[in-house]
C-alpha cells in the first residue's frame, strides 16, 4: 500500500513538473513575441509605416496568434480526449518551439520585402496553435493527478508557466538589449528566440518521463472515449464554453495591457526608459510565482466563484488608478502600478483553470475547457493591445483604455453569474448516450 502511495506521489510530482516546465517554455516563446512586437517589430517588418501605424500593424500580428489559439484548442483537444494528454503535450511543445526558433532567423522587410511580414504571420499562427493546444493538456495533467479537494491548487501550478515564462522572456530581452546595445534592433532581439532551442530540449526530456493521467486512463478502461469530443462539447455544453470564454475577459484583456501594451505606452507616450519598464515587469512576474498558487489554494478553501469574483471587481476598480500611477513617470509608482496589476490578475488566474475544467466531463474536458479558455484569446487577449493603441492614438489619453477595462470586468462578472454550477463533474459526458462512445 505504501509502495502504491509513493508511486502515485512520484507520478503526481512528475506530472506537475512536466506541466509547469512545458507551459513555462511555451509562454516564454509567446511572451517573447509580444515584448519584441512592442519594441522592435514595427521597424524590422513594417518600416514604411508611421510610428503609430507600425505599432498597430505589429500588434495585428500579435492578434493573429490569439486568433489561432481556438484552432489549436480544437485540434489538440480532439486528440487529447482521443489518444491522451501526454502525446498531445509533446506535440504542442515541438510546434511552439520550432515556430519560435524560425522567427529568430527570419529576415526583415529590408531583405525579403512583403514576404517578411507574411512569413512572420505564418509563424505566429504556428505559435498560436501550439499554445492553444497546450493549456488544456497541461492543466488537466496536473489536475487529474491531484485529489478532488486540492484541484484549485493543482490546476493553478501549470499557470506558474505564465509568470515564469514572462520572467524568462523579459529577462532574456533585457539581457540581450544590454549586451547588444544599439545593435539590439538589428541582431540582438534574435538571441532570445534562438535560445528557445535549449528550453525545448529540456521540456521534451521532462514530458517524455510522465505517465498518462489516471482520469483519462480510467476513461479508456471504461471504453468511454468520445468519438468526436469537440463536437460533443459544442453540442452538449455551449453555455459552459461561452461563459468560460467571457468570464476570462476581465483577466485576459487587462493582462495583455499590463505586460505588452505597457511597453509601448511607457516608451512612446511617457518617454520612459525601456529597461526600467522591463525591470518592473520582472519584479511583477516574480511576485506571480507566489500569488498564482496562493489564490488557487484559496479557491479550494473558499470556492472558485468567490475568489474569482473578487478578482473581477478588483480589476474594474484598479483600471483608473493603474494609468494614474503610470502617468506620474515616477520609478517607484510605475513599479507599484505594474506589480499590483499582475497581483489583481492572479486573483482570477489562480482559480481559473479549475473553475473552467470542472465544468466538463473527463472524456470531453480537454476539448470543452480548451475551447472555452482559448475563445477568450479572440475576444479579449488578442484585440486588447490593438484597441488600447487605437484609443491612445485617437484620444491621446488613457481614460478610454481604463473604461475599456471596466467594461471587460462588467461582462466577466455577468458571465460568472451565468456560468452553470457543477460541484462534481461527471466522469463522462456521454453516459446518457452510449452509442456516441467508442466500443
Amino acid at each position: 500500500m505504501s509502495n502504491g502511495t509513493d508511486s502515485h506521489r512520484t507520478h503526481r510530482r512528475r506530472a506537475v513538473i512536466a506541466s509547469t516546465v512545458g507551459t513555462t517554455i511555451e509562454w516564454y516563446d509567446f511572451f517573447l513575441y509580444g515584448t519584441v512586437a512592442a519594441l522592435v517589430f514595427p521597424k524590422i517588418f513594417f518600416p514604411g509605416s508611421s510610428p503609430s501605424a507600425g505599432v498597430l500593424e505589429s500588434f495585428s500580428t500579435l492578434f493573429v496568434g490569439f486568433a489561432a489559439r481556438p484552432v489549436g484548442a480544437a485540434i489538440f483537444g480532439h486528440y487529447g480526449d482521443r489518444i491522451g494528454r501526454k502525446a498531445t503535450l509533446v506535440t504542442t511543445l515541438l510546434l511552439m518551439g520550432i515556430a519560435t526558433v524560425l522567427i529568430g532567423v527570419l529576415p526583415g522587410y529590408a531583405t525579403l520585402g512583403f514576404a517578411a511580414p507574411v512569413l512572420l504571420v505564418v509563424l505566429r499562427i504556428g505559435q498560436g496553435i501550439g499554445v492553444g493546444g497546450e493549456w488544456g493538456g497541461s492543466v488537466l495533467m496536473a489536475m487529474e493527478w491531484g485529489s478532488a479537494s486540492r484541484r484549485g491548487l493543482m490546476a493553478s501550478l501549470p499557470h506558474l508557466g505564465v509568470p515564469l515564462g514572462l520572467l524568462l522572456s523579459t529577462a532574456a530581452v533585457g539581457a540581450a538589449s544590454a549586451a547588444s546595445g544599439d545593435a539590439f534592433e538589428t541582431w540582438g532581439w534574435r538571441v532570445p528566440f534562438l535560445l528557445s532551442v535549449v528550453l525545448i530540449a529540456i521540456g521534451l526530456w521532462v514530458r517524455m518521463r510522465v505517465m498518462e493521467s489516471p482520469d483519462f486512463a480510467a476513461v479508456k478502461r471504461q471504453q468511454a472515449v468520445e468519438r468526436q469530443p469537440v463536437w460533443a462539447a459544442i453540442r452538449n455544453h455551449p453555455r459552459e464554453i461561452l461563459t468560460s470564454a467571457f468570464v476570462r475577459l476581465a483577466e485576459q484583456a487587462p493582462f495583455y495591457l499590463f505586460i505588452t501594451f505597457v511597453l509601448t505606452y511607457g516608451t512612446k507616450h511617457l518617454e520612459m526608459p525601456r529597461g526600467e519598464l522591463l525591470n518592473a515587469t520582472l519584479v511583477a512576474a516574480a511576485v506571480g510565482l507566489i500569488s498564482v498558487p496562493l489564490f488557487g489554494h484559496l479557491s479550494d478553501l473558499f470556492g472558485r466563484r468567490l475568489v474569482y469574483g473578487i478578482g473581477i471587481v478588483c480589476t474594474g476598480l484598479y483600471a483608473f488608478p493603474y494609468f494614474a500611477l503610470l502617468d506620474t513617470r515616477s520609478s517607484g509608482l510605475v513599479l507599484l502600478a505594474i506589480v499590483v496589476s499582475l497581483i489583481v490578475h492572479d486573483v482570477m488566474y489562480g482559480p481559473q483553470a479549475a473553475l473552467i475544467a470542472e465544468s466538463f466531463g473527463t472524456n470531453i474536458r480537454y476539448s470543452g475547457a480548451g475551447l472555452g479558455y482559448q475563445l477568450a484569446s479572440v475576444i479579449a487577449g488578442g484585440p486588447a493591445p490593438l484597441i488600447a493603441a487605437a484609443i491612445l492614438q485617437s484620444t491621446g489619453s488613457s481614460t478610454g483604455i481604463s473604461w475599456y477595462v471596466v467594461l471587460c470586468a462588467v461582462i466577466s462578472l455577468i458571465a460568472l453569474l451565468l456560468m452553470p454550477r457543477r460541484s462534481t463533474p461527471p466522469a463522462t459526458s456521454a453516459q446518457a448516450d452510449p452509442q456516441r462512445m467508442e466500443a
